[in-house]
């Protein structure tokens, strides 16, 4: 009689490079053992907000997100979305300045995103925001407003990084470079969480199969990417590629001291600024 395969219902984004991670676990690439895992596509900020309900055993979660998640959630050390000097942005139909961002109402992809923490750490204050799906930003942005509310940047991520421009958008700052001017740091944007209550061993064996994914995209590049390709809005091949390669890379294979340290600092400054209610301790799977 075969025993019974532990599921592992998993959460991520609908975009290239989580697809490109989870090309080998969803498409019956590597031996899963004895787990099944089932795959919820869904946007970052959706999957931010159900974290609290802790349905999902494996998610990906924003890291600012994961502030207000320590108690249910802990890191893997594989998983990392990382903007090394580079990272969301903020567009608009006219150039001005950083500073008179404070005075306009932008369209976010969410409150619990790292984008929107990081913006509110750049600006010094909170700012008029309206939530808009991070698909429709940029065409909001262009229409200047969204169902009714008018709009005069928006906040991007994902692949809008790459094909703002096709809009004849201005690019007022990109938070990736800012965050490394004050930091010297990669920005940590995202990552994948386990609940915690799943237990030591099976966070070990998880996160190893997850890992075991990445290295599998990375080896099979043209593969995997073929796979991603489907999830890539409004992007041709040569653009996919360069955005996998943005947000999948040794990064994503582990956080490493520098990218453990840099969502340390991310939380701790999150902190001080009063965005993250309590200071938070980042824990990974198999670092005490």
């Amino acid at each position: 009689m075969t025993a019974t395969k532990q599921l592992i219902r998993v959460g991520h984004s609908p975009d290239p490079d989580d697809a490109f991670m989870f090309h080998a676990l969803a498409n019956n690439k590597i031996d899963a053992d004895e787990y099944r895992f089932e795959h919820e596509l869904v946007d970052i900020e959706t999957l931010n907000r159900r974290a609290f309900s802790g349905d999902l055993e494996l998610t990906a979660v924003s890291l600012h997100a994961y502030a207000h998640l320590s108690d249910q959630y802990i890191l893997c050390p594989c998983g990392a979305s990382m903007g090394d000097q580079y990272g969301p942005m903020v567009i608009s139909q006219e150039p001005c300045s950083i500073e008179s961002l404070r005075d306009k109402t932008i369209a976010v992809p969410g409150t619990l995103t790292t984008a929107y923490l990081a913006l509110r750490m750049c600006l010094e204050n909170d700012f008029q925001h309206v939530f808009v799906p991070f698909d429709e930003i940029i065409e909001s942005t262009v229409a200047g407003s969204y169902q009714g509310q008018a709009i005069d940047a928006g906040l991007i991520i994902h692949e809008g990084q790459l094909t703002y421009g096709n809009q004849n958008l201005e690019l007022i700052v990109d938070l990736g470079k800012w965050w490394h001017e004050q930091t010297q740091l990669p920005l940590p944007l995202g990552a994948n969480a386990l609940r915690k209550d799943l237990g030591p061993q099976v966070h070990y064996e998880v996160n190893a199969l997850l890992h075991a994914s990445i290295r599998y995209g990375l080896e099979n590049r043209a593969e995997a990417l073929a796979y991603a390709l489907q999830f890539g809005r409004d992007l041709d091949r040569s653009k996919a590629d360069q955005f996998v390669g943005m947000y999948v890379n040794d990064w994503t294979l582990d956080f490493g001291p520098r990218g453990r340290e840099a969502v340390r600092v991310l939380l701790e400054r999150g902190h001080q600024t009063g965005v993250i209610p309590n200071l938070v301790v980042p824990q990974f799977v198999g670092i005490s």
